[in-house]
């Protein structure tokens, strides 16, 4: 089984669309969505109405606990699959990328990332702020973490991998940056990139903020000093026409 981790704040626009996307791309698999929600609004009854026509939809509503990362984490702790996925709920991650990641681990990844910055990637979808502020987390991170220096999108939040990997992780994330978290504290040997293009929102707002920005940097120094140095990789990069079968 595949779970399929969704976090989830005041997003209750796009939930029926990506479900419905979600279960269009992986027609033939078993899976599940667990949402993972902090909403202050309607969204938690958006999820259940939604779930009445989708039985594979879940749904975890906290109170008193916030914050993307700890929200994942609770995921993964609920998921019931052999594989996970984290995705977020905005559609800026096209959910028919999760169809190319599962084959990726079929095809014996242990951890697979869509990758906005390989042949076939677009990050598109980001303005130039955006951008500036993702390629500088990106090589901050790869700067103060070796263990990321492979990784050519190591930022994302999209990424699939096995149980396995995280079975005997410290995990101790804040803010968003969970795959950061995942990358250095798990164990595994192969990682699959394939190329995807970011979306642009359609509903909702981003939840970029400075606050963010100031918790990545506290996470990279926290695991500047903890994060699995034994642990090795090595990666295989995907072409456009291996994901989809050309």
């Amino acid at each position: 089984m595949l779970s399929v981790v969704v976090p989830t704040f005041n997003e209750g626009k796009n939930i029926r669309n990506l479900v419905t996307q979600i279960d269009e791309a992986l027609k033939g698999i078993d899976y599940e969505i667990l949402f993972v929600d902090d909403s202050k609004d309607d969204t938690p009854q958006i999820i259940m109405e939604v779930a009445k026509d989708f039985p594979a939809v879940r749904m975890e509503h906290r109170t008193g606990e916030s914050g993307l990362a700890t929200a994942v984490l609770k995921g993964f702790r609920l998921a019931k699959g052999e594989y996970m996925a984290c995705m977020d709920a905005d559609l800026q991650h096209p959910p028919i990328v999760l169809k190319y990641m599962y084959k990726a681990m079929e095809a014996g990844a242990d951890f697979c990332i869509p990758s906005r910055l390989i042949p076939g990637g677009d990050d598109g979808g980001l303005n130039w702020y955006r951008k500036f502020v993702s390629g500088t987390a990106r090589k901050i991170g790869q700067i103060m973490l070796p263990c990321l220096r492979q990784i050519s999108d190591p930022t994302s939040g999209l990424f699939m991998f096995r149980r396995e990997v995280i079975e005997h992780a410290d995990l101790q994330p804040i803010g968003w940056k969970i795959m950061v978290e995942v990358l250095a504290m798990g164990t595994y040997s192969k990682v699959i990139e394939i190329p995807y293009k970011f979306q642009q929102r359609t509903e909702g707002e981003s939840k970029l903020s400075g606050k963010v920005t100031m918790e990545y940097l506290k996470q990279l120094k926290d695991l500047r000093k903890r994060y699995n140095k034994a642990n090795k990789y090595k990666v295989e990069i995907w072409s456009e026409d291996k994901m989809l079968g050309r």
